[in-house]
């Protein structure tokens, strides 16, 4: 017989979901509660509504209609927020321009995306110069400055931001249309050839608008959101729409707060002055934190940081308890809009001692609602959830994107069997944890046995000499790859030589049981640096060819 459809009355309203109605609350339930810029801007939402109509006229002015494409090249600003919602409310798309990428990178984003219009920030042009005679799509760009001194530039701009913005009006009609048209369009760092596009569509970003809301702030857990917590991402707003989270919290009307570029005073200072309640970031933003004198003269018992984008070293999860900082891991990528997991504590686990918490903290986490996550073996079998066999995870949710910009070949193989291929090597426990315990590209394969890096590296991170790690395989000819592990030591050790020290700890953890003994690297090598993506997370990829010989 089939399902029923529902009857649809001719008269009634089929409500979209579309970004725009996710706007409509801030207004009616804190119309007067601030969104905040560094130190130099300060506005209540009924201000932000009257610039994004503003925004949204200047562009329609400029040119720009349904289905153009809109690139901003900001900082993380009330401006960037603006463009969150003015751009796709229009019906045009919005491309987070990627801009620790190289400029002939950020060259083929722009012209692959088939940009429109360039919003770029004065101090970003030495990042358009070089390519300006190169873009092939853009009709305009206009000018973002913070001071009034007129940068020096060859570049022609076709307006500023804020005085564009002043001489608009403050009313826009937006429109309803499509809740499937495309809204963000964003590019991955990439590891190997061109960055690759992403995109979402205004259904998607509102249902992961709502996956937030029910995994951050329904759940009985350690870390609990509500509309009275404090927001500043650490997370840039070009990387996955800032992993969604300026969507919930503008939905919710909570106080934000916008660092622009990231420097550890400037974070402290605001964290504390506008007191700071929720932040998320990659693990290097806490581990320049911590590392900063500033941090052991302020109080940062109640904020609360989600780490995401590497896995959580058990050793930095350990300072920032030290420091007081309610930190915890969730997972997601760039194709899956991001969010699919967070590391919550159940009710039961409260009771635990805290290297026991620490073990749940630094796990990849549990499913939030609407998504699927599963193990598979290199068949396509499940495998069982016993937090020990371990398989490649591979993930559905109505968020996840529908493939790569003007690239069916790899859009398949990303959706290879109906699920979306992740590249990361996991298990699942019995409380239903998944724990990432590699990507398939970096997992070390020594004697045909593998090893996992990020296991090397949580068990360095632990030593407390050392302030930050990175484990990879370098080409062996009797075993094919061997682990070598590299380490930054922190100050006070950076004149001892460590490494037999260093060494002994994962024998160690050989004699304990806790690695195989071919899984003990050779070497321990003390570097001052350690190569990472433009995103902050640890670059592999250059670690191997830097260190093959």
């Amino acid at each position: 017989m089939g399902v029923k459809l529902i009857e649809k009355c001719e008269s009634a309203y089929t409500y979209p979901l579309l970004i725009k109605n996710l706007l409509k609350n801030s207004l009616i339930r804190s119309p007067d509660q601030e969104i905040i810029y560094r130190d130099q801007m300060r506005y209540t939402y009924r201000d932000f509504h009257i610039r994004v109509a503003k925004l949204a006229n200047a562009l329609a002015g400029l040119g720009v209609k349904e289905g153009d494409t809109v690139a901003v090249m900001d900082f993380d600003s009330h401006r960037y927020l603006e463009c969150y919602f003015a751009v796709p409310m229009m019906g045009a798309i919005l491309h987070t321009v990627h801009i620790r990428l190289s400029p002939e990178q950020i060259l083929y984003t722009i012209n692959h995306a088939e940009d429109d219009v360039i919003l770029v920030n004065s101090e970003l042009l030495p990042l358009l110069e070089p390519i300006k005679d190169k873009i092939e799509t853009v009709k305009k760009i206009i000018l973002i400055k913070e001071t009034d001194q007129n940068p020096e530039t060859a570049i022609q701009f076709d307006g500023i931001y804020e005085e564009l913005l002043k001489d608009a009006s403050d009313s826009f009609d937006f429109p309803d249309f499509d809740e499937n048209a495309r809204a963000t369009t964003f590019y991955t760092s990439g590891t190997t050839g061109n960055p690759k596009g992403v995109y979402f569509s205004h259904r998607q970003l509102v249902l992961h608008t709502y996956g937030l809301m029910t995994g951050l702030c329904a759940f009985d857990s350690q870390a609990v959101m509500t509309s009275a917590d404090v927001y500043m991402p650490l997370t840039p707003m070009f990387h996955v729409h800032a992993w969604g989270m300026p969507y919930l919290f503008t939905m919710l009307g909570n106080k934000q707060i916008y660092p622009g570029r990231y420097e550890p005073e400037m974070i402290l200072k605001l964290v504390m002055g506008e007191k700071v309640t929720f932040s998320h970031c990659v693990p290097t933003i806490i581990h320049m934190l911590v590392n900063s004198p500033v941090i052991n003269k302020v109080d940062l018992s109640n904020w609360k940081v989600v780490i995401g984008g590497s896995a959580l070293p058990r050793g930095l999860c350990k300072a920032a308890t030290n420091a007081k900082i309610n930190l915890y891991s969730a997972y997601g990528m760039s194709e899956t809009c991001p969010l699919l997991t967070v590391a919550h504590l159940k009710p039961h686990m409260y009771e635990w001692d805290e290297e026991k918490q620490i073990d749940i903290r630094c796990k990849t986490g549990l499913p939030i609602p609407m998504v699927d996550i599963e193990i598979i073996d290199p068949l396509g079998n499940p495998v069982a959830h016993d937090g020990v066999q371990t398989g490649e995870v591979v993930a559905r949710s109505p968020w996840l994107t529908q493939g790569y910009l003007h690239n069916q070949e790899k859009s398949e193989e990303l959706w290879f069997d109906g699920w979306l291929h992740t590249g990361d090597v996991g298990s699942i426990d019995a409380e239903g944890y998944l724990k990432i315990t590699d990507r398939l590209k970096d997992v070390i394969k020594t004697g045909g046995e593998w090893i996992s890096s990020l296991t090397l590296e949580d068990i360095i991170s632990q030593h407390p000499a050392v302030s930050e790690s990175a484990a990879i395989g370098v080409p062996d000819e009797k075993w094919g790859e061997r682990p070598i592990v590299l380490v930054v030591l922190k100050d006070e050790f950076k004149e001892k030589d460590l490494e037999d020290e260093l060494k002994k700890v994962f024998m160690e953890e050989y004699e304990k049981g806790n690695i195989p003994k071919y899984g003990v690297p050779d070497r321990v090598i003390s570097v001052d640096s350690i190569a990472k993506t433009g995103v902050g997370k640890l670059d592999k990829k250059v670690l191997r060819v830097q260190y093959a010989k």
